[in-house]
């Protein structure tokens, strides 16, 4: 039986899939076209919202930690029709996030520059409300919370493409959402209210991503994003 696993092992990374270690691209990432947003040590490619450089206080055992900082690390490229892939792990009581197609990075006056883009929800409950995680913060609820315990590390893939935004929780498709089935503020598609000003139909489908700050430890690690045609 030893055996047997060591020559699917030898054949796994001979076909290209070989894991690649912590903030790298394997080969066949390369190959794909992956790109390597966090390079494990540094904060180069990241800003605040008001685009100023960050120092490498975030960087903490090969992971960025946006706690504490102006509300979200941003990584310093807009995107359009991308897979975001990270691994993130959390504390107790933690309550962070992504945000996606933030745009622009200037806040509206009396709201935070999160009510420019739309945020999947990274929180310490067990539930799967429209705050738990997986969620599309206060607008969709996922179908299932599939976290791993505190303390863990999860890999979390977001598709961001055209009007469809797509959430995976470990393996698992938990929520997706189609814009243009948002043509009014402060309404879901059910006629039920939200929080936020925005007709998600006309939004920008163009925009910044990043790494929320809401007062808790959270750390990220392997940030990886894939163009999509």
């Amino acid at each position: 039986m030893r055996h047997s696993w060591l020559v699917v092992l030898v054949l796994f990374a001979a076909s290209g899939w070989a894991m690649a270690d912590d903030n790298t691209l394997s080969e066949q990432e390369k190959k794909d076209g992956w790109l390597l947003l966090f390079d494990g040590q540094t904060t180069k490619g990241w800003m605040s919202p008001k685009e100023k450089p960050l120092d490498n206080k975030h960087v903490q055992d090969g992971s960025l930690n946006p706690h504490p900082c102006d509300y979200m690390l941003v990584h310093g490229t807009a995107w359009e029709n991308y897979k975001l892939s990270l691994d993130f792990k959390m504390t107790p009581k933690c309550n962070s996030g992504i945000f996606v197609r933030t745009f622009p990075l200037t806040p509206r006056a009396g709201k935070d520059v999160g009510f420019n883009g739309v945020e999947i929800a990274i929180d310490d409950t067990t539930t799967a409300g429209f705050h738990d995680t997986g969620a599309i913060y206060d607008l969709v609820k996922p179908t299932k919370n599939a976290m791993k315990p505190v303390g863990e590390w999860n890999h979390l893939v977001i598709t961001s493409d055209r009007h469809l935004l797509t959430v995976e929780v470990n393996g698992e498709q938990v929520n997706q959402i189609n814009f243009d089935d948002w043509p009014e503020p402060n309404k879901r598609p059910d006629g039920s209210s939200h929080k936020f000003d925005v007709a998600y139909k006309q939004h920008p489908r163009k925009g910044y991503f990043g790494l929320q700050d809401h007062g808790s430890d959270c750390w990220y690690k392997n940030i990886k994003l894939l163009p999509l045609k």
